[in-house]
């Protein structure tokens, strides 16, 4: 069993930068494990925002992601990071981060076991 557990979300104006943690528990994954960050805004379904592999190798990011996050891993500390920079009102949402024992760096949901609760992000001035 895993847990996981995500913090770092909170309000920042259009244009800034947030870093997202996520702190993972339990039986430790070998390769061919994955991370990832999915969102949901109100009203809208759970969209897929990033994910890499477990040691943090082959990241993959959904379009509107690329060249504003990076995902990342700090294995000694068992923690996943999603670095959000330049960001817009529309990334709004709650990111949740979840992890899986065998699926790499996939973007589907279904490809993932284990979920966190979420931490809610919010783009306003």
């Amino acid at each position: 069993q895993v847990q996981l557990q995500e913090s770092g979300g909170g309000t920042v104006e259009p244009g800034g930068s947030l870093t997202l943690s996520c702190a993972a528990s339990g039986r430790p994954f070998v390769a061919g494990g994955g991370m990832a960050w999915f969102r949901q805004a109100p009203g809208k379904e759970r969209e897929f925002v990033a994910a890499s592999m477990w040691n943090g190798g082959s990241p993959y990011y959904a379009n509107f992601a690329k060249g504003r996050f990076t995902v990342s891993r700090d294995n000694a500390k068992n923690t996943g990071y999603l670095q959000m920079n330049s960001l817009e009102p529309q990334d709004t949402a709650v990111y949740t981060c979840a992890a899986c024992p065998t699926c790499g760096s996939s973007w589907l949901v279904l490809s993932y076991d284990y979920w966190g609760q979420g931490t809610q992000v919010t783009v306003s001035s």
